[in-house]
């Protein structure tokens, strides 16, 4: 049973974090390169607006904002299933390689399979699903022992290693490539909020709303697999087929993301140890808050980035990195 005095704390935290979200998106929409009066914001939303305030609030701001949003809660929900499978403090999609293995399928797909231009958007999730699909197997089966099981410290390490060579076959497609295709390939590695249009929320939104509440449903499971192999055993639970469906399922979150958004690490690695901070490691508690964390998070690096240099700002993935190496070396020092 939850303590109530938990529950209260979440409930407080949930209604703070969505009151900071509206308020971020509130900046968003005002700020950047053609700034809009906050006065004409609530008009313009309304239809009242002038042409031009209708084409920077529902061509540029609000699919930019929305995409960010959605990208964050996903890549902090697989953040916090990869640390709960894993039982790995430091695990994080863009890490451990995952989101590399997500980039170079997306690369390939881009650079040489031709493609409809209206199919294109609703293929890269599925893309970007079968690169990180296939490179996460990769990393679990060199990280797995028969002895011991599935060594946590393997894990980041063998990650890092085909993270680093993934950037390698990266930078070898780059160079074959041409030249305007580079100039994509380029902003998905800083991750650039690339995929600001309406098409990419309908392609990403799916994902989301199936894969959330399957994770919120086995939040159980995963307090569960939190402890030893044989306690959880003798609670009935089957590990393998548990971790490999959650597993799944934070590998689709993470490569659904980072095909609209770019490679963007450190958001999954943060946003679950904020949320547990705040009421305590059982995922029923800290998963809801650690969605919303994610989101907030990546709104507020692309907002903050979009407008320190104009025009072009600072991607989204570099000020998410500002932030985040810092907070990994200290789990790092500290773990």
């Amino acid at each position: 049973m939850i303590h109530p005095g938990l529950l209260k704390k979440q409930r407080i935290s949930f209604y703070l974090l969505l009151a900071l979200i509206v308020l971020t998106v509130v900046a968003s929409m005002g700020l950047g390169y053609s700034p809009i009066s906050y006065d004409r914001l609530l008009p313009a939303i309304f239809g009242q607006g002038t042409f031009k305030e209708d084409f920077i609030l529902f061509s540029i701001r609000l699919p930019r904002v929305l995409i960010t949003l959605l990208a964050g809660m996903a890549l902090a929900l697989s953040g916090a299933i990869l640390q709960s499978v894993t039982r790995n403090d430091l695990a994080d999609p863009g890490i451990i390689g995952i989101n590399s293995g997500a980039g170079v399928a997306i690369a390939v797909f881009f650079l040489f399979i031709p493609v409809e231009a209206g199919a294109f958007v609703y293929l890269l999730p599925l893309v970007a699903f079968g690169g990180a699909l296939a490179t996460a197997a990769l990393i679990y089966a060199f990280s797995y022992s028969r002895t011991t099981g599935l060594q946590p410290i393997r894990l980041v390490l063998v990650g890092i290693g085909f993270s680093m060579a993934l950037s390698g076959v990266m930078i070898v497609l780059i160079s074959s490539a041409e030249p305007e295709k580079v100039d994509f390939i380029a902003s998905w590695l800083a991750g650039n909020i690339w995929g600001a249009d309406w098409p990419f929320i309908v392609a990403i939104l799916p994902w989301l709303l199936v894969l959330i509440p399957f994770t919120l449903y086995k939040a159980n499971r995963m307090n569960v697999l939190g402890l030893s192999d044989p306690v959880a055993v003798g609670i009935g639970v089957s590990i393998e087929k548990e971790r490999l469906g959650l597993l799944i399922a934070a590998v689709a979150l993470a490569a659904a993301a980072v095909s609209v958004t770019g490679g963007i690490a450190f958001i999954g690695l943060m946003a679950p140890h904020i949320a547990k901070s705040l009421v305590g490691p059982r995922h029923q508690l800290f998963l809801p808050l650690a969605i919303l964390i994610g989101g907030w998070l990546l709104l507020l690096a692309d907002t903050v980035g979009r407008n320190l240099l104009e025009p072009s700002g600072i991607p989204a993935g570099i000020m998410a990195a500002l932030i985040g190496a810092p907070y990994f070396i200290y789990l790092l020092l500290k773990k």
